[in-house]
């Protein structure tokens, strides 16, 4: 069976939150209109494609395998980040009403 949980270490938060506009401020970024998603990790950020490919590799196989995607040129993986990210909701469905979010172990979400 496939699964989707990731690493305990990786956190959530929303970058609009004053927590989440402090890890912006933090990593050097601006604290407004950032619509992407940022993985902080150290010392060190990254956004759009790169973000998610870094966080891939903290997920079990076969998802940690996309994680290679990373050593593409930007162009081309942030091409492919925002092909899926303008089809999100056609690829993977969406909620009519807002659902509470659970997560997979406390103090996942900041």
């Amino acid at each position: 069976m496939i699964t989707h949980r990731i690493d305990p270490k990786i956190r959530f938060v929303a970058i609009q939150s004053e927590k989440g506009k402090m890890l912006l401020r933090y990593a050097g970024l601006p604290d407004e209109n950032i619509r992407t998603i940022v993985l902080i990790n150290k010392n060190q950020h990254w956004l759009r494609s790169q973000a998610i490919c870094r966080a891939m590799a903290f997920m079990p196989w076969p998802w940690k395998a996309l994680s290679a995607i990373r050593f593409l040129p930007s162009f081309i993986s942030d091409f492919i980040y925002n092909r899926i990210a303008l089809n999100r909701y056609r690829l993977f469905g969406h909620y009519d009403d807002v659902h509470e979010i659970e997560g997979d172990y406390p103090g996942r979400f900041l």
